[in-house]
């Protein structure tokens, strides 16, 4: 593992667990696979609130739209083996079709440009108000045909990658679950995923979550349907060690894959546009892709009853991230976005030196916590309240040489509203504990001394 990718998986959790503990967050999982290996599981929080169950990396969570990845590499793996083409019309394998609906190539569907309902007419199923849809109610709620014309647009469409399992079906003679769970998922060494709902009880599952409102608590959904025909679609059932092993292995340059490279060129290019998302955002076959700061990504996304889930690869540095969250509020795609932020300043600065590496820390005044993160030669004072921690972070340079008890450096940049051109330091007791920080003329302790300081101040009269 590079030195400057140990020293951000040093920092990553603890910026998640001063998020958990800002949001009240049910739980997350968050995993980290590099060069094909996995190299990072945490968990934090409760797999069921109303048990308090601990969440551990091992629970499974529901991954609903990751699913259309494993679908895609599906019909990739399909047509590696000469038995379907992209530009197939979905009529060839799945009959009864409106006619302008069975004209839909799998391409099409994969890329959702088949101009389909998203949901159909009652999507109650998402609500947990009724089951998921079998294979004759999905032909049903399609036999009005698409609802715009095909390869106008980017539509997203679940009814579409419910077709996309009937093909599989159609072509393999097995059951969906069946043969994924066989040719895709444990020939890609996955050990704690399944195309679908029940599984054993046996294993440990993070139970949804509602948001706190409209009832001023969360309540526990159980997450337990199965999906039905609509299993390519959302039924999938993963962890996030999983889901950064599989997508990381689908970069084009991964040495191990159950896709052979130019299947996985094709399924993380860019297809279609969102063009009227705020976030420039692009799907391929099965993936979304996308841009932060100077690094690219792919991946996939899923919101399940309850659950909010997201994995990105980066293919330039062989890294692969998964968040998890089992709240219908989760905030995994923030988690996820801040986790790049910190590991695209790792890789900019590097690894701590020694006389950065003194600095590491979290100290707190009534404005809240700052994180002295030491990077290469220099500390960066970052906010770990924010989406994005290393936003507008302070930078420290360290003298050469220690004074007594005391850890001092210049403030070398920052922004015009902080403390540019000051100093910082650190101060330690006689057993080199820290007993204080400063950043210009602001004075940092402890979380508990912050606590004790303000309850005394302010506790008092209420």
């Amino acid at each position: 593992m590079d030195r400057w990718l140990a020293a951000a998986l040093d920092y990553l959790p603890t910026w998640i667990d001063h998020q958990m503990r800002l949001s009240e967050q049910p739980g997350c999982t968050l995993a980290v696979a590099s060069k094909g290996k996995l190299v990072f599981e945490a968990a934090f929080g409760h797999a069921d609130l109303a048990r308090q169950l601990p969440l551990t990396p091992q629970h499974r969570f529901r991954v609903a739209s990751h699913s259309k990845t494993f679908a895609a590499a599906a019909i990739m793996k399909l047509r590696e083996q000469g038995r379907l083409q992209l530009d197939d019309a979905v009529g060839r394998y799945v009959k009864g079709l409106h006619p302008s609906v069975a004209k839909a190539t799998l391409t099409q569907l994969l890329s959702h440009t088949a101009g389909l309902v998203r949901d159909g007419s009652d999507a109650s199923q998402w609500q947990d108000r009724r089951p998921f849809l079998n294979a004759q109610e999905l032909l049903a709620d399609l036999a009005d045909g698409p609802t715009i014309d095909a390869n106008t647009r980017f539509k997203y469409s679940n009814h579409g990658y419910g077709l996309v399992g009937l093909v599989i079906e159609a072509v393999t003679g097995e059951s969906f679950g069946e043969w994924t769970a066989r040719e895709i998922v444990a020939a890609s060494g996955l050990e704690h995923t399944t195309p679908d709902m029940p599984a054993s009880p046996k294993l440990p599952f993070a139970h949804g979550h509602s948001s706190k409102m409209p009832l001023g608590r969360r309540v526990v959904i159980p997450a337990t349907n199965p999906t039905n025909a609509l299993a390519a679609a959302t039924g999938f059932v993963s962890t996030a060690g999983d889901l950064a092993r599989f997508f990381g292995s689908l970069a084009p340059g991964a040495k191990r894959s159950v896709l052979k490279p130019e299947s996985r060129r094709e399924m993380v290019r860019r297809q279609w546009k969102d063009a009227y998302g705020t976030v420039e955002r692009w799907y391929g076959l099965g993936t979304i892709s996308g841009k932060l700061g100077e690094w690219e990504w792919f991946g996939h996304s899923g919101g399940f009853q309850g659950t909010i889930t997201r994995t990105c690869c980066v293919p330039e540095q062989d890294l692969t991230v998964s968040v998890l969250t089992n709240a219908a509020d989760g905030i995994s795609h923030v988690w996820l976005d801040g986790a790049l932020h910190i590991f695209q300043a790792f890789a900019k600065h590097g690894a701590p030196s020694p006389r950065t590496a003194r600095w590491g820390g979290r100290y707190w005044s009534l404005w809240g916590a700052f994180d002295f993160v030491p990077v290469g030669g220099k500390v960066l004072i970052a906010n770990p309240n924010l989406p994005n921690p290393m936003q507008d972070a302070s930078q420290v340079v360290p003298d050469a040489r220690r004074q007594g008890g005391t850890d001092s450096g210049l403030i070398t940049l920052a922004g015009g509203f902080a403390n540019h051109g000051e100093r910082a330091r650190i101060e330690r007791d006689a057993r080199d504990r820290v007993t204080q920080a400063w950043v210009g003329g602001t004075r940092l302790v402890s979380e508990a001394k912050a606590a004790k300081e303000l309850a005394a101040r302010y506790a008092a009269d209420h």
